[in-house]
């Protein structure tokens, strides 16, 4: 026999992993700068280990839930709510996690309050204590968000007043809501899709990713995917102006949800004919528009934001044309050449015509089902884009878990959601060496001590008595 597992001892150990991630997060996380502490101190150290050993803990957790779920008596969807609330609860009020981007959001909010053009300046602008909390390679950058997220912001920095732990516990809330937006929606849009909403919900919001960077991190995916996952689920019922609505407004938080609406389209006009699209085509794109000129002009804050969808993105970052852009113009900067510089806006470009291509594939000839279609498209999106977070998986895989049509694809996207729960330090700070091993000892120490429970529980063999 091997490790006894049901649900209740996936929530302890699932539970376990995410105390053990807020409480490594007091001194690990990405923390004001007024607690930071030196990353070679104890507390640093042993935070580090703490929050690594807490994701080893609650992957494995995941893992084991994955195998209930598939089992020949599986959890219902609202067991596996709770178990989402119980894994959710140590991180509601730990520091954030994994990145600084909350910081950037509550000064975006404030300027925003204060009628600073976030399009046009950067939080630097805004001064103050505030605005020296967000990353210093941001402090010059416009925002690269809609004008519904700012006045969400903007509405939180007026109720907090810029105080920053009630900031901090104000855009997490936010995220929370996203995240139940999204697990209200994903058994709905499974059972419209054919697929077993408990293994959409395992895959969809029970997936470290989210823990991780949507409640532990706050960011603002959250409520993008939440509005769009209940905007498809109106969308396909009786209130497809409503879906459209909803839809329109999550592209007003982040653009690539707009994508959502051609899937709009083709779940009202699925089997129908030339018409039929064209009709919903035009509802469609009048009810998106309209939505977005009522939001702009409710917002006050312009139309910046479609030129500040060109906003540079980190020249760290590891997407793989940003990365291939690096190499080529480091090799033409060698050689002498002076196109080294059009390298990296060559490869972006290269990356968008990528995109294209499969968007074009996907829609006019894969033609899977239309949530399955939006799915790949926006993991495509997420890809070949100029910047890559491990977030960004989750635009593509939140719509995979409710729609995917065989299990070898929810192993396949499962497989790397555990491998990028890996990837970011808590400080979501650069890594370097010795972070890296500290962070694989508490990794490795979790499977250590899983290892003994599992050895732990495995019956004894009997003894036999030796004869004379």
């Amino acid at each position: 026999m091997g490790f006894p597992v049901d649900l209740r001892r996936c929530q302890a150990l699932g539970l376990a992993g995410t105390a053990f991630l807020a409480l490594g997060g007091e001194t690990a996380g990405a923390l004001p700068a007024h607690e930071f502490l030196a990353p070679g101190s104890v507390q640093a150290v042993l935070g580090l280990v703490g929050v690594y050993f807490g994701v080893v803990l609650l992957i494995a957790a995941w893992v084991l839930l994955g195998g209930v779920v598939r089992g020949p008596e599986p959890p219902t969807p609202r067991s596996l709510l709770l178990v989402l609330a119980v894994w959710a609860a140590p991180l509601l009020l730990a520091p954030p996690l994994f990145s600084r981007d909350v910081y950037s959001y509550l000064a975006q909010g404030a300027m925003v309050d204060a009628r600073i053009d976030v399009y046009a300046y950067g939080p630097a602008q805004l001064g103050g204590p505030l605005a020296d909390e967000v990353a210093p390679v941001w402090q010059q950058t416009a925002t690269p968000y809609g004008p519904v997220f700012l006045v969400v912001a903007s509405v939180l920095s007026a109720l907090t007043r810029g105080q920053l732990p009630a900031g901090l516990l104000g855009m997490r809330l936010i995220a929370l809501l996203g995240v139940a937006l999204m697990a209200a929606a994903l058994p709905r849009l499974a059972r419209h899709s054919g697929a077993d909403p408990a293994a959409a919900l395992w895959l969809g919001a029970l997936n470290p990713l989210v823990l991780l960077h949507l409640v532990a991190g706050a960011h603002n995916d959250a409520i993008m995917l939440g509005l769009l996952g209940v905007g498809l689920v109106a969308a396909r019922g009786r209130w497809p102006v409503l879906g459209v609505v909803l839809i329109t407004l999550a592209a007003l938080v982040k653009a690539p949800a707009a994508l959502g609406l051609v899937a709009v389209v083709a779940l009202r006009s699925r089997g129908r004919g030339p018409r039929a699209v064209l009709r919903h085509t035009v509802t469609t794109t009048t009810a998106a528009a309209t939505t977005t000129v009522a939001a702009t002009a409710a917002a006050g804050t312009g139309y910046g934001w479609i030129a500040a969808l060109k906003t540079p993105v980190s020249p760290h970052n590891w997407s793989p044309t940003s990365l291939l852009g690096r190499v080529t113009g480091a090799a033409l900067d060698q050689l002498g050449s002076g196109l080294a510089p059009f390298a990296l806006p060559a490869w972006h470009a290269a990356g968008l015509l990528v995109t294209a291509v499969l968007l074009l594939f996907i829609w006019l000839r894969l033609r899977p089902g239309p949530v399955y279609a939006l799915g790949l498209s926006l993991a495509a999106v997420a890809v070949f884009g100029p910047a890559v977070r491990p977030w960004y998986a989750l635009w593509g895989l939140f719509l995979i878990a409710a729609a995917a049509p065989t299990g070898s694809v929810r192993t396949r996207v499962a497989a790397a959601s555990a491998v990028l729960a890996l990837t970011v330090l808590p400080s979501g700070a650069p890594a370097d060496v010795e972070q890296v091993i500290l962070a694989v000892s508490g990794g490795v120490l979790a499977l250590v001590v899983l290892w003994q429970a599992h050895q732990a529980a495995r019956p004894q063999s009997p003894v036999r008595e030796r004869t004379a």
